[in-house]
Parts: C-alpha cells; sequence; structure tokens
C-alpha cells in the first residue's frame, strides 16, 4: 500500500541554482519506487546566499543525503566535514552523505565515467584518448581514465588551449600523470589526432537541447571504425557527434549512462542498496525520448 502519511519517510535533496532542468528527481525517486524504498527526492533551488542556511537545516532536519549541482559543486566543500579521495583529486563534490550528523562529499561522476567505459576496458588500457573540452565534466573523466584504465595518453582539446593547459597541470601534481598532450580545438590541426585516438569523449555540453544541430566538431572524418565516441549530453541521447561518429562505423555511446551510473553510486550511498539500473535507463530514455 503506497504511503500516505509520510511518519517514517527518509528525504532526500538535491541543491543547485536553478534546479529546473535536471532529471535526478525523475531518475532517484523512479528508482526508489522500483526499489520499494520509503524515501523521497526533492529538489531545491537555492540562492547563494541561502546555501550554508540551507545546509544546517538539512542536518537539523536529518536528511539522510543530497546532490549538489552547478553552481555550488566546488563551493560546498568547505561546509562538509570531509571528502572522498576521488572528490578531493576532482576538486568538487556532486553527492553528501549525512553520516550520523556528518556530511561526507563524493563525486559520483567517476562512477558514471567508469561504468560507461568498463565494458571496453581491454581496449582503453595502454591506447591513446582525447577528450573535448576542459571544464568541470573533463575532470571527472581524466580522473577515472587515469586511475581506472591507464590509457597511453590524453589529449585535452579545448578552445582555450591555456585553459587546457591548466588541467595538464592540475593532474600532474594531483596524481603524477604526465603523459597529458594539451591542443587548440582547430579541426585541420586536429584530425590525425582524433584519428589516432582509441576513444573520443565530448566533455562539453555542446550539442544538448535546445541546440541538437551543434557539435563540438562538424568534421565527420574525426571518426574511424571501430573507434569508441562517448557524449556526456543526454539530452538529446543521439546527439549530432553520436549521429557522426556511427556513420563512420565507430562505437557510440550516450550521456544517460553516466547520468544513470553516477545517480546509481549516490542512491547506494544514501540507502546502502544497489539502484535498479536497467528499469531507470529504460524509464528515463523512453522519457527523453517522448
Amino acid at each position: 500500500m503506497q504511503n500516505l502519511f509520510y511518519q517514517n519517510t527518509e528525504m532526500l535533496c538535491l541543491i543547485g541554482h536553478p534546479v529546473k532542468h535536471t532529471y535526478s528527481p525523475f531518475i532517484q525517486n523512479m528508482a526508489l519506487k522500483i526499489a520499494g524504498l520509503d524515501y523521497i527526492y526533492l529538489p531545491f533551488d537555492v540562492p547563494q546566499e541561502n546555501l550554508k542556511t540551507v545546509i544546517k537545516g538539512f542536518l537539523a532536519l536529518g536528511v539522510k543525503g543530497f546532490n549538489v549541482t552547478l553552481p555550488y559543486k566546488e563551493m560546498i566543500i568547505p561546509m562538509l566535514h570531509s571528502i572522498s579521495e576521488e572528490a578531493s583529486a576532482i576538486g568538487s563534490v556532486n553527492t553528501v552523505v549525512n553520516d550520523l550528523g556528518k556530511l561526507v562529499g563524493y563525486n559520483t561522476d567517476v562512477n558514471g565515467v567508469v561504468e560507461t567505459l568498463n565494458p571496453y576496458k581491454e581496449d582503453l588500457i595502454g591506447s591513446e584518448v582525447s577528450i573535448i573540452g576542459a571544464g568541470g565534466a573533463s575532470r571527472a573523466v581524466i580522473y577515472a581514465l587515469i586511475k581506472y584504465f591507464k590509457p597511453s595518453k590524453i589529449n585535452i582539446i579545448n578552445r582555450s588551449e591555456q585553459r587546457a593547459e591548466s588541467l595538464k597541470i592540475y593532474f600532474s601534481e594531483k596524481m603524477k600523470y604526465d603523459e597529458i598532450e594539451t591542443h587548440e580545438l582547430f579541426p585541420p590541426d586536429i584530425l590525425p589526432i582524433l584519428n589516432n585516438s582509441t576513444l573520443i569523449v565530448n566533455a562539453t555540453p555542446i550539442g544538448m537541447s535546445p541546440n541538437v544541430d551543434d557539435s563540438p566538431i562538424n568534421n565527420q572524418k574525426i571518426f574511424v571504425p571501430g573507434q569508441i565516441a562517448f557524449d556526456i549530453v543526454y539530452n538529446p541521447s543521439n546527439t549530432k557527434f553520436l549521429q557522426m561518429a556511427k556513420a563512420e562505423g565507430a562505437i557510440t555511446l550516450d550521456g544517460i549512462k553516466m547520468l544513470v551510473h553516477q545517480a546509481a553510486k549516490s542512491f547506494e550511498l544514501w540507502t546502502g542498496a544497489k539502484m535498479p539500473v536497467d528499469g531507470v535507463y529504460d524509464a528515463l530514455k523512453m522519457y527523453l525520448e517522448n
């Protein structure tokens, strides 16, 4: 019987500004329903001046945990009691667990990347890979690749090569990984680099709805048969970047996989249960396509 009183219902939340664009409430509440757990997940649009007050309020209310989205993934760190190794290395937190009054921060984007790429692990170990973009999402991708897939070289390709250079220096210092090369996003020059990459990741928001005709690179010849193309954009699931990759015979991985798998790690940290990933993935894909 559906719980109509909620006396024993545990609360999970999302904070950010804005939060209307997020699919996290759909994912988490669908997962909780399928798993039959007595929790509810609620999004809160929190202006920056109220952030500290909201965090104190969550502790006072006994909220079990919460997700953190833009622009607070870095800002929240000083307000937490501790953070995990991957959150420290990446420099951002997207999941917080209330552990008996102590707030512990994690970055589950890493789990999203790892679970999406795991079927191709043997191909990626010791290979050359390329990442387009040098923002926050790129950090999670680079960390995951270095720690779990050990590529021979990572190319960071960005409109501002200076920003890519700062990531190169950051991971050299943080993870002692010195096999990063940076390149300006200038298609004629980077074609040989991309053609030689086992994996190409679009770690930018380019191509996200409503700008569905956009792609970080519009030259279809960047892809080669058997190559892996991974786009972190999840709406639409079949981006122009992936359409071009598929037309050239590349293996394509959409952003919905990463989105659901990062949410699954948060779910597990909060509830101690495994998320019913397949059911949630199918429900979200159907929702997005309709």
